[in-house]
């Protein structure tokens, strides 16, 4: 039986004119939020805030709460997801340099709303979506 693996990340959310805005990270045809392995010294809240800084540079971060968050089910080999949400007054994204790839891992990056997001994302993270949106009260 093979352990999981946790990954952790943000559903970040920009508020703009009383709509939501949900960033997204593509990397090849697949999108998600920004996230990443949490490393063996590290817990995974704080993974989530250093994998989003490096991903996206952005790092002024309002949590709703680092005891609430959502886990996937457990997916390819045994990895498994956790998102916190937090919001951001940040727009800017910066793609950050992977060190072992020497360039982003990330191709494209977009601030969507909910119906886009929708659209966009696989079921496994349509349901964090969906958490997220309930969560933060975005209509």
């Amino acid at each position: 039986m093979t352990a999981n693996r946790l990954s952790a990340g943000i559903i970040l959310i920009r508020r703009s004119n009383d709509q939501c805005h949900y960033l997204l990270l593509r990397v090849y045809n697949y999108w998600d939020f920004p996230k990443g392995e949490v490393e063996p010294s590290e817990q995974a809240f704080d993974a989530a805030r250093r994998e989003t800084a490096e991903e996206t540079g952005i790092t002024q971060l309002d949590f709703y709460s680092q005891d609430t968050y959502y886990e996937t089910p457990s997916y390819a080999g045994g990895k498994i997801a956790r998102y916190y949400i937090a919001e951001t007054h940040e727009h800017q994204v910066v793609l950050g340099i992977n060190p072992e790839l020497g360039r982003p891992e990330h191709h494209e990056f977009r601030w969507v709303s909910y119906r886009e997001a929708l659209l966009l994302l696989n079921d496994r993270v349509r349901a964090a979506l969906d958490w997220a949106q309930q969560l933060s009260g975005c209509a």
